[in-house]
């Protein structure tokens, strides 16, 4: 079976690789821009500005001095073409090295600037300077320095990494964050379609998803299954109406024929009854599915009372098969349901364990439920699913209509409820009813009784 295809790569995955695809063009672009920005050839590394400045010192007169640091020293000695001219505010002035004569008009005014590249325009660029200004403890020099050269691509590049290389991770984060977070979002009213999906089940008739919570590409999916589940109520209300009618007009002749069969002095015509029985059957639980998609009834049922009066009913038709029946009451709890639609499971279940299971049967009441025990020989573990499946007999027999047990069932469903076989102590099975949600009152435990 193929795997069905998933909205996760075209929603979130393709487009958070078009994003970050876009991310590294965009940061490649902006690197290759302030490249372009430079004329060509490289410039002078201003890290040695903090070292100068911390080299120069004031004698008794107030007059600037250079000291040979440490710092200094090191750095003459990595760039032997090492040369600054330092200037304060009040126009003091030194320089250190050969301060190229170009510079000579700067004297007396490098105070006046704060800020400059300065280069040559051909190698080996002897005149290449940057010009800062740094603030000591012998107050606020202006720098003039020319060492170390540094290639402007290396620098675009280090000044990328440390300005635009954070601003595309924070992107490429949100990008990763925030993309799944709209797409699931957006999709929230698909999920709420989906979970009106799955409450739609065969009982739940007249329903619809609602289109207004659907987003405008699904609209048109969702407005087709509306269309779908109306055709199915429809063509469901026709079967349901046939159905009826169909059960109804066989009442009058199938009354009829048992009367003639009946009264019949042919003793081969009135071994027909049984046949006829069937029918009469047949079409009364045909009935008795229309009757369950008209009437809806919810009254509060004394399930003990309503067993036993439907076992009294059934008592003479037991006693003729030589069969006993009893009524056993261990616990007592009312219920909220059809009280004509339990009895006829009750009367179901109750034929069903005559005809096919043993001698005894009996009906225990249980809290908010009951079960038919018979002493039979029992149903098969691998049987216990399909015998409420209409029409379906575990064992030939010319009795019974096979819509008995699907009817029970059916019942049970629409009160919320369950039914299981189990094997019984002594043999046979045991049909558990429980009425599972539509309980209410408190328990009333009363005395067993039997009928």
């Amino acid at each position: 079976m193929t795997r069905p295809s998933s909205l996760r790569h075209p929603l979130i995955i393709y487009p958070l690789a078009v994003n970050f695809a876009i991310l590294t063009i965009s940061f490649a672009i902006i690197i290759a821009i302030a490249i372009r920005f430079d004329s060509g050839g490289p410039y002078t590394d201003e890290q040695i500005i903090p070292v100068i400045a911390r080299a120069i010192e004031r004698d008794e007169n107030g007059q600037l001095t250079v000291e040979m640091t440490p710092e200094l020293a090191q750095l003459r000695a990595e760039t032997p073409q090492l040369w600054f001219l330092a200037e304060d505010d009040t126009g003091r002035s030194v320089s250190f090295g050969p301060v190229p004569r170009h510079y000579d008009s700067l004297i007396g005014r490098l105070s006046d600037l704060s800020f400059a590249q300065l280069r040559d325009r051909n190698p080996p660029y002897k005149l290449a300077a940057v010009v800062r200004r740094q603030t000591t403890d012998i107050g606020v020099l202006t720098i003039l320095g020319h060492g170390a050269l540094s290639d402007l691509n290396l620098t675009v590049i280090l000044a990328s990494n440390v300005i635009v290389l954070p601003i595309f991770v924070v992107l490429a984060l949100t990008s990763l964050l925030v993309t799944p977070w709209i797409v699931r979002r957006s999709l929230a009213g698909v999920h709420r379609i989906a979970r009106e999906a799955e409450a739609i089940d065969a009982h739940a008739r007249g329903r619809s998803l609602s289109e207004d919570e659907a987003p405008r590409e699904v609209a048109p999916l969702v407005s087709a299954f509306n269309a779908a589940l109306r055709r199915l109520d429809e063509d469901h209300e026709r079967q349901r109406r046939f159905l009826g009618l169909a059960a109804h007009e066989l009442r009058t002749p199938v009354a009829v024929l048992r009367s003639k069969v009946e009264s019949s002095e042919n003793s081969e015509t009135r071994s027909l009854a049984g046949d006829i029985q069937r029918l009469a059957t047949l079409a009364e639980q045909l009935l008795d599915l229309q009757r369950m998609e008209n009437d809806e009834r919810c009254d509060r049922i004394d399930i003990a009372a309503l067993i036993r009066n439907t076992v009294a009913d059934l008592a003479p038709l037991m006693i003729a098969r030589g069969k006993t029946v009893a009524v056993e009451v261990a616990a007592n709890q009312p219920v909220l349901g059809d009280p004509a639609a339990i009895e006829r499971v009750v009367m179901n279940l109750v034929q069903n364990a005559a005809q096919h299971g043993g001698q005894h049967i009996i009906v225990r009441v249980r809290d908010v439920g009951f079960e038919v025990e018979d002493d039979g020989p029992g149903i098969p573990p691998d049987e216990r699913e399909r015998i409420f499946e209409p029409f379906y007999r575990l064992r030939p027999s010319a009795a019974g209509s096979g819509l008995g047990l699907s009817l029970v069932k059916e019942v049970i469903a629409r009160h919320d409820g369950r039914v299981d076989i189990l094997d019984a102590p002594g043999g046979g099975a045991i049909v558990r009813v429980e009425l599972r949600g539509r309980h209410s009152g408190q328990d009333s435990p009363e005395a067993k009784g039997r009928a």
